[in-house]
């Protein structure tokens, strides 16, 4: 055990939070809608007394870490997938999905492998790819519905990853926007919101994402040495001039799909309870929500969903991915070109794929939503090894150097949740869904809505560790730059900064636990 860490501190309550005037008024609307107060969870109100005791004892941090939690290998509560373990274990139904929901679910999947193609087609139904876009299919970048990774070398195109573009907001109604969050960011004038390194034949792509990495060394408590490689971001063959001077470039990867709607399916009180932007508690972690506009109501809500928690629901998300991504035009987004701008007029007057007996635009009614019902009905795999001696040393260990304070391991999603199979579901997410400042090491200086240049949401940890299995790499963070779990954590600076020290001075066999303990997420 490092110096200066107790064994008590993990029981300790956290102090009496002073709430941020919004924070506060997200709050009070959560118990109007939902309901009545209780003295237990009073920001649970979906949930009687007797119901919020109950999760208020499952949801309690440990004491005993002899042996595993109660339900603790059901990642996914009901819903969990209890599949054989191999390269298909992410893409697998809810477990308690109904016969005929499960019939939608595998339409979805095929919607969401389905290749488009550019337009005009003899394939009506697939066409309007484009015209510039980032992937053919969704499944080109979530690849077996996981993780996607970085260029594997100066000529490799990694469709699974690309480059986010903003300017900083320069005039006084782009300043109100923003502070109405009407928008989350400025796009680049003439390359748009993302960089679109592919195009339709006739038409030059935007350019292509370049990136080289250093080496930084880590010496570690016991003599072991960790490198980790800095990436460098820059842009190269530019199809439509000179990017604006004052561009920012954030790179992404894409993220796993399983759980999806589960996530959605948190009562937002319990994500703001966690929220302390200003360390009330003095314990060196100040979480903030992501407040966005909901696209579909026009109220500002939650953010859950990305890198930065810019998106509230899975729809929101996939809707997006669309049209950015791949360029088809959906309900959610009807532009049928994609993220062409008004200095491309090139790309603007290439045809669309609409077609009028289906529908106004190029995805119409119900392929996004079959999409997305596939999207929230991902199941999460079962945990393996929770009663492994090893695996509890290391979720000890998780605990006392803190890293549990921001990836919070468990929820009991709400009696109202919109789908009743995420309903009341025990789920081990091991996220708080909140902003974190990780330091100067992980910013890109590219704000995006509530989220600063040095701000993340907290990532789900749930699956983690398969994703060698499902997608044969070992590759973490926004950007894939960590080549291994050791690194990912050894990046962490900012409020993590505390607890990736800890991790540093573990002894080695201590440090192997803890390793062993998020492989077994």
């Amino acid at each position: 055990m490092p110096a200066g860490l107790s064994k008590e501190r993990i029981s300790l309550p956290r102090a009496p939070r002073i709430w941020p005037v919004t924070v506060v008024a997200v709050l009070f609307f959560v118990n109007c809608a939902f309901g009545e107060e209780h003295t237990l969870l009073p920001h649970r109100g979906d949930l009687s007394a007797k119901d919020a005791a109950r999760v208020a004892a499952i949801t309690a941090p440990p004491k005993d870490f002899s042996k595993p939690q109660p339900f603790e290998a059901n990642s996914g509560g009901a819903a969990t997938s209890n599949a054989r373990v191999n390269g298909n274990a992410f893409s697998h139904p809810s477990a308690n999905l109904k016969n005929e929901q499960r019939a939608d679910f595998f339409v979805g999947n095929g919607l969401f492998k389905k290749v488009w193609v550019s337009s005009p087609s003899s394939t009506q139904a697939s066409d309007g790819l484009g015209p510039l876009f980032n992937a053919r299919s969704c499944q080109r970048c979530h690849l077996k519905d996981g993780r996607g990774h970085p260029p594997e070398g100066p000529n490799d195109v990694a469709t699974s990853m690309f480059l986010r573009l903003s300017v900083p907001a320069r005039t006084a109604e782009e300043k109100t926007l923003l502070a109405e969050k009407a928008l989350l960011r400025i796009p680049e004038p003439t390359y748009g919101g993302q960089l679109q390194d592919f195009a339709v034949p006739g038409l030059p792509a935007e350019g292509k994402m370049l990136v080289t990495y250093t080496e930084r060394e880590i010496v570690l408590n016991g003599g072991e040495v960790a490198s980790l490689r800095v990436p460098t971001y820059s842009v190269g063959d530019l199809g439509y001039g000179p990017m604006d001077e004052k561009v920012m470039l954030s790179p992404r990867v894409a993220p796993p799909m399983i759980g999806l709607g589960l996530l959605e399916a948190i009562h937002p009180g319990d994500i703001l309870a966690n929220a302390d932007p200003d360390d009330q508690d003095g314990n060196g972690i100040s979480g903030k929500p992501s407040l966005v506009r909901d696209p579909a109501s026009g109220k500002v809500v939650l953010g859950r969903f990305g890198w930065k928690a810019s998106n509230p629901t899975v729809h929101a998300q996939s809707s997006g991915a669309f049209a950015g991504d791949i360029g088809i035009s959906n309900p959610g987004n009807p532009s049928s070109h994609g993220d062409c701008t008004e200095k491309q007029a090139a790309c603007l007057d290439m045809p669309d794929g609409v077609q009028i007996h289906l529908g106004s635009v190029e995805a119409p009614d119900p392929v996004l939503d079959l999409v997305v019902f596939y999207s929230k009905n991902l199941a999460v795999p079962a945990r393996r090894d929770v009663d492994d001696a090893g695996v509890l040393r290391g979720k000890e260990f998780f605990h006392e150097i803190g890293c549990a304070d921001c990836h919070r391991p468990n929820y009991v999603t709400s009696r109202n949740a919109a789908s009743p199979e995420h309903r009341f579901q025990l789920i081990w997410p091991y996220s708080d869904m909140l902003l974190h400042d990780m330091g100067e090491g992980l910013a890109d200086n590219r704000p995006v809505g509530d989220a600063n240049g040095r701000e993340w949401r907290t990532s789900p940890l749930w699956g983690i560790g398969l994703t060698e299995t499902v997608n044969g790499h070992t590759q973490f963070l926004h950007d894939g730059r960590a080549r291994n779990l050791l690194e990912a954590i050894l990046w962490h600076g900012g409020e993590a900064g505390r607890a990736q020290a800890a991790v540093i001075s573990l002894e080695p066999n201590e440090r192997a636990d803890l390793l062993r303990f998020l492989e077994s997420l």
